[in-house]
């Protein structure tokens, strides 16, 4: 947990600082364009209203299905095959991949948008192909391996983006 805090931390902080850098070797001057910094607000809010859209959705499902008995508020116990997890292995990493995106759109940094957080993004699928997948199958064994057979990493389809919005109830 802590470990994946970190990264997140890094992500950000490092896309911010990275970002200025290249900025003022790559662009320099651009952060003075008012209407752009604006576009780019407006993008990274709509973007950032996604994420946390997606990531509610998901996260009442992990609440609702992925609990028996005594767990931690962040933690899952059995395998969630509900819901949008019926269509896409991963759907709250979907949205968590838009969040680098979003943050870099909101501040404006052109090397963070362009460069940094679309190579943040392709280090997070790594992550959740090499840490995450690995660690389910250790968690849930061929219950995972065969869930794994049957429904994709992430469903691009309309009707798959489609129920990341539908709201789901939250858990008792």
């Amino acid at each position: 947990m802590y470990f994946r805090l970190a990264i997140w931390f890094i992500f950000i902080f490092g896309g911010i600082f990275g970002g200025i850098y290249f900025d003022n070797i790559l662009f320099p001057g651009i952060h003075k364009n008012i209407i752009l910094h604006i576009i780019f607000f407006i993008i990274g809010a709509i973007l950032m209203f996604i994420v946390m859209k997606i990531s509610k959705n998901t996260g009442r499902t992990l609440a609702k299905y992925g609990r028996k008995g005594d767990v931690d508020r962040m933690d899952t116990n059995v395998l969630v095959k509900e819901g949008i997890y019926s269509y896409m292995r991963h759907p709250m990493h979907l949205g968590l991949m838009i969040f680098p995106l979003s943050f870099a759109f909101l501040s404006g940094i052109i090397s963070f948008i362009v460069f940094i957080a679309p190579l943040e993004i392709i280090l997070m699928l790594i992550m959740i192909f090499m840490i995450e997948e690995p660690e389910a199958i250790r968690k849930f064994g061929d219950d995972y391996r065969n869930y794994k057979r049957k429904v994709p990493a992430f469903c691009f389809r309309f009707s798959c983006i489609k129920k990341l919005f539908k709201n789901v109830e939250k858990s008792k």
